[in-house]
């Protein structure tokens, strides 16, 4: 029977970057490892280390980053560029660029500024980049493929922050945990910081108590305060979900938006699906709809992540005629998904593949790839992916 690897974040204590890396090296993933892979970052100019320490009679794991910059102020792009010349596995990228991505969405919003000019104060430091990308490599190593998180405790009081005292959460703390349960036990300490939420609020795909898994591995990474009320420690807890049937996946929940418009546009609808996208949505598409006085208009659907759906509206009511939308949660079902390397004759690409019960139903070559081999070689597009396929397929021809 099919498994799946669940990683459950337990944040009565709150969370932050680097309890989920001490937490992820706590639960077994090997700090060596995650340091090789860290190195492929530029710059270099910085050391790691784990110790164990004692919070409140639990041993945890605390992992320490040193580095050598003063304080340093790095724009999205910048960090976004730093991630894709590393060449990390294409899973480690994708999760580490989507939570950058939403810790600069969280920004933007906050400060009333376009995405592409936000510029990060304190999770621009090399520390809080190699706490996130270091999370992304360990939560690869120990194979993780879903994320669920308990309600988080905030904290209270006041933060100190390079904007001056801040309320707790933060305002971009509160942005990223819109849809999250929250609450405070009345600790006055910034409990929940944003890289935290932003890692737990962008991979997580449920909110509730411990999921149904068969528990095989505990981590417990410790904050750098000691707190008075309880152990600033948070459980990571690592287990297995059996899928129904080998190669199919059953999803959690998604949620969908929809809205109907007959007032707007083709032009703004294409510049809406883009920016949907950009914002985290799993897919976005129009239907023609016949409308009230026969007017014929678009049924616009969302899907997207529970986390996601706060967003995703308010960008629906910004970007498009609507003034109303609709959701409810569906369940997906899903092949096995895998991304290989072919050489072919013009360069490297990567081919999606789709599996069920071990059989490849789908082989198609990375658009992305393709277009960039096409436009910077000067031949066709078609002939890239033809020889992409090509490749593929005569390199898993089995012999007569």
């Amino acid at each position: 029977m099919k498994t799946s690897k669940i990683a459950y974040f337990d944040c009565f204590s709150g969370i932050s970057g680097d309890m989920v890396l001490s937490a992820l090296v706590d639960a077994g993933a090997d700090l060596r490892a995650i340091e090789g892979e860290l190195r492929k970052l530029k710059p270099q100019e910085w050391a790691i280390s784990a110790e164990k320490v004692k919070k409140r009679g639990i041993w945890a794991t605390h992992v320490r980053v040193a580095t050598g910059e003063a304080h340093h102020h790095r724009g999205l792009s910048v960090i976004l560029r730093m991630i894709d010349e590393a060449e990390f596995s294409t899973r480690v990228a994708e999760r580490a660029k989507k939570i950058f991505t939403r810790l600069g969405e969280a920004e933007a919003t906050v400060h009333q500024m376009p995405l592409e000019e936000v510029h990060f104060h304190e999770v621009g430091a090399m520390d809080a980049i190699i706490d996130i990308v270091g999370a992304a490599i360990g939560f690869e190593l120990l194979g993780l493929d879903e994320f669920a998180c308990s309600a988080l405790d905030v904290g209270g009081g006041q933060v100190k922050t390079a904007h001056g005292l801040l309320p707790v959460p933060a305002p971009a703390t509160a942005e990223l945990l819109r849809g999250a349960p929250t609450y405070s036990s009345g600790v006055l300490r910034e409990l929940v910081t944003p890289t935290g939420a932003a890692i737990a609020t962008t991979l997580s795909t449920r909110y509730a108590e411990i999921p149904p898994m068969t528990l095989r591995a505990i981590g417990y990474g410790a904050g750098t305060a000691d707190l008075a009320e309880k152990a600033n420690i948070l459980r990571l807890l690592v287990g297995e979900t059996a899928a129904s049937e080998r190669g199919e996946n059953w999803g959690s929940p998604v949620t969908v938006i929809e809205t109907n418009v007959d007032d707007m546009s083709p032009q703004i609808y294409g510049y809406f699906a883009e920016r949907a996208l950009a914002a985290g949505a799993l897919d976005v598409f129009s239907t023609a709809a016949q409308m009230k006085k026969n007017r014929p208009g678009l049924l616009i659907t969302i899907l997207c992540e529970l986390q996601d759906v706060a967003r995703l509206i308010d960008l629906l009511f910004r970007e498009t005629t609507t003034i109303g939308v609709r959701t409810y949660e569906v369940r997906r079902k899903t092949l096995e998904r895998e991304s290989v390397p072919v050489e072919t004759e013009f360069g490297p690409v990567h081919v999606k593949l789709s599996r069920m019960n071990g059989s490849v139903l789908n082989v198609t070559p990375e658009y992305e790839d393709c277009q960039k081999i096409a436009t910077e070689r000067g031949v066709p597009l078609k002939r890239v992916i033809a020889a992409a396929a090509f490749e593929f397929q005569r390199r898993n021809e089995k012999p007569e």
